[in-house]
């Protein structure tokens, strides 16, 4: 697994202060994404146990209120075993901070089961498309993109939209 880069002091990736790493590689190669350099599998650093520390200790920072996963695509099955790592240690050391995370996959269809969810507060899903495309939208590119409460939407066993 790769990743592309990793942003200290992110105020465009969801709420507040955050860290953010942009997972590297993804195959839905969405019409005028906005990260392109990502969808290369083969770009990027590798991701191992010294990336997740890093970003750990770049969360530490008490003006930091939580960690954003984009790609590329986190969810992609050659990223999701290496994100699952990431946001299930930086719980378990920042219970009281949030974890957002981007995919093109679908929460019901393709990641309410997945181990993953368990880490993650919010999920922007849904692949960009370009026709739909607003830039007015809050975290989202395009109508078609849902911004899920992951928490509520396990919970109630239906989705749950912030």
């Amino acid at each position: 697994m790769r990743y592309n880069k990793i942003r200290k002091m992110d105020i465009s990736n969801g709420p507040g202060v955050r860290v953010s790493i942009f997972m590297q590689g993804c195959a839905f190669n969405c019409k005028n994404c906005f990260n392109p350099e990502t969808h290369d599998f083969t770009g990027g650093k590798e991701f191992n146990d010294d990336t997740i520390n890093r970003v750990l200790d770049l969360c530490e920072n008490e003006n930091v209120e939580g960690l954003s996963v984009l790609g590329g695509e986190p969810m992609h099955p050659n990223n999701i075993e290496g994100t699952t790592k990431l946001v299930k240690a930086f719980k378990e050391k920042y219970p009281n901070k949030n974890v957002w995370a981007w995919s093109g996959y679908k929460f019901d269809k393709d990641l309410k089961d997945k181990d993953v969810m368990n880490y993650v507060d919010v999920l922007v899903d849904g692949q960009f498309v370009e026709a739909e495309k607003n830039p007015r939208l809050e975290w989202k590119g395009s109508g078609n993109q849902r911004v899920i409460d992951v928490r509520k939407s396990i919970e109630k066993k239906e989705v749950v939209t912030l």
